[in-house]
């Protein structure tokens, strides 16, 4: 990696528990970006607006798993300066939406050394319990988050109580149905997925007729580390939307659980903060 000082003033966050924050991979990031501060979440804080304001930075740099990030960023509205999204994680998703599915770290940071990134403010989910910069899952589906989690830290204990209670709670639990606008089955769906990639509210409904659907959906999200590879139905497009449930509906946002109310509302937003990456059709 090429030597990218001159981009200073810059901070680095990082998060030793993110999928590809090896201590190897940190410190060459750290040789390349020379960092003003590195933030070691989560045994330092993450950065606020006034902490950046107060030390003049520039860009902070994060190098973290989609959830962190999603974090980091809500702490972040109004301020003026650069948050350049590093694949420090499993997924990715974020720097995916922002780099190009094809992107890499050393190709991102080759971009931002020869100035090619673009200062930019993607589109975002609103939900109640805070925005989704990449995508939102609602329904009794969004319980396989907790089985990732096992998975990522080899908790063989908790993936094997976490798989069944998801197995039961994807197949049985209160289906998702999509209000305002009429979309999609009536009787609802074991999952719905948002995102804003496109610049306008995109919805898929996944459903699980029955064990084999269950254990499909399971391998997308635990083998291929992506639940939009499961079957599923594409619902259309709208700026806004409004879902139900008989039941409170789980939540997974960037990839880490909440939860919502038996009616919840999705928007499209542009929020007040500024990424480098690619130009895209999702610039507010």
């Amino acid at each position: 990696m090429s030597d990218i000082s001159e981009t200073r003033p810059l901070w680095l966050l990082v998060n030793a528990a993110s999928g590809s924050n090896t201590a190897e991979s940190v410190e060459q990031l750290e040789q390349a970006l020379r960092p003003a501060r590195t933030l070691r979440f989560p045994d330092d804080e993450l950065a606020d607006r006034a902490a950046l304001e107060s030390a003049g930075v520039a860009t902070l740099a994060i190098f973290t798993g989609d959830g962190t990030a999603n974090s980091q960023v809500r702490r972040l509205e109004g301020w003026q300066g650069n948050v350049l999204v590093l694949p420090g994680g499993t997924q990715n998703l974020l720097a995916k939406a922002l780099h190009g599915a094809d992107c890499t770290l050393g190709g991102i940071l080759e971009s931002l050394a020869s100035g090619r990134l673009s200062r930019r403010q993607p589109r975002a989910v609103a939900t109640s319990q805070g925005p989704a910069l990449v995508e939102v899952l609602a329904g009794p589906g969004a319980t396989w988050a907790d089985v990732r989690e096992g998975v990522r830290d080899l908790d063989l204990s908790t993936i094997a109580s976490a798989l069944g209670e998801a197995v039961r709670t994807t197949a049985n639990g209160a289906p998702v149905r999509v209000a305002e606008p009429r979309l999609g089955k009536p009787e609802g769906y074991r999952a719905l997925r948002l995102d804003a990639t496109q610049g306008t509210l995109t919805l898929d409904g996944y459903d699980a007729q029955g064990i084999g659907d269950v254990a499909a959906q399971g391998v997308a999200m635990l083998v291929k580390r992506d639940f939009r590879a499961g079957p599923h139905d594409k619902l259309g497009t709208c700026e806004r939307v409004t879902v139900e449930s008989d039941d409170p509906i789980a939540l997974m946002i960037d990839g880490e659980r909440h939860d919502g109310s038996p009616r919840e509302t999705f928007a499209c937003i542009t929020l007040d903060v500024h990424f480098l990456g690619r130009a895209g059709p999702a610039d507010g």
